[in-house]
């Protein structure tokens, strides 16, 4: 079997600035490091990182209070993860007694800005995401409360009347004809309203990968990523979109060698929170097959 991978499979630069914050911290010795949810969205990894001392607290969408005693608090540092948080998060946590450490994804962190800035201007924020998505939730805490998640056509259709003042970002990880289209319908409301186009390079540069790998001839794609993970599933979306089998994996393990068996030319693509060594084993296995 030839297999061929996506050049822009695994961490994205954002996940990989978070993993290293978090490391080194942990190799200086500075035991527990805490993250505020999953740092990344990956079970494979986080069992990785929780073996250097790096521990998750908290739930997956950073709401939940946390309890952590003043003595383990003196010794501890609070990572923030790439996804980012709201300022009532980020002034909560900054309440339990340990350093403090902000690991949000600079492109996060420019999405946020601008919803912070236009929100002091008066505008309404609207946001093209999923609205149970950690990043989202952080997002919408900038908008001071005039905030409103979008998904689909029928979510700008019931919107409220706005006013004059309405401006557009998305969740970095969305599809870009997608954000196209609701940004378009979005004006067809409100003529005025500002779209800035939010989605981040890495997830541009995976969805045009899946289309390259199309492109070189590969009959199926196998994707590589926690099930959980929104860039992943978005992937996976993709390649069916593409009209081409698609296997989404968490590891080796979930291949399915006997209906991929059937291609003579597989591609591979990951999440952005998926580590070259999960990559690396199941190209190996697929490198296996006649």
């Amino acid at each position: 079997m030839k297999v061929l991978r996506a050049k822009s499979a695994g961490f994205c630069w954002g996940v990989e600035r978070a993993i290293d914050i978090a490391r080194e911290y942990a190799q200086k010795g500075r035991h527990p490091v805490y993250t505020d949810g999953p740092l990344i969205h990956n079970r494979q990894m986080m069992e990785v990182l929780t073996g250097e001392g790096i521990r998750e607290v908290g739930d997956y969408r950073s709401q939940d209070k946390l309890t952590v005693s003043p003595e383990t608090a003196a010794a501890a540092v609070m990572v923030v993860r790439a996804h980012g948080i709201s300022p009532e998060r980020r002034a909560y946590l900054k309440t339990l007694g340990m350093e403090f450490r902000d690991a949000t994804c600079p492109d996060v962190g420019i999405i946020a800005g601008k919803v912070r800035l236009h929100a002091k201007k008066g505008f309404r924020t609207v946001i093209f995401g999923d609205p149970q998505h950690p990043e989202v939730i952080g997002l919408l805490g900038y908008a001071e409360g005039q905030g409103h998640v979008i998904s689909g056509p029928a979510d700008i259709d019931a919107l409220p009347d706005l006013g004059e003042k309405v401006c557009m970002v998305s969740q970095s990880t969305m599809f870009t004809d997608e954000f196209e289209r609701l940004a378009e319908r979005l004006r067809g409301r409100f003529p005025g309203a500002l779209v800035f186009d939010t989605i981040c390079g890495a997830t541009k540069d995976r969805q045009s990968d899946v289309v390259e790998l199309r492109r070189q001839g590969c009959e199926a794609i196998v994707v590589i990523g926690g099930r959980h993970s929104a860039n992943t599933v978005k992937l996976a979306k993709l390649v069916e979109l593409q009209e081409l089998p698609c296997f989404h994996v968490e590891t080796a393990t979930e291949l399915d060698l006997s209906a991929l068996g059937r291609f003579r030319t597989v591609g591979v693509t990951a999440g952005a929170s998926t580590p070259a060594f999960l990559i690396d084993e199941v190209c190996r296995k697929l490198e296996t097959l006649p």
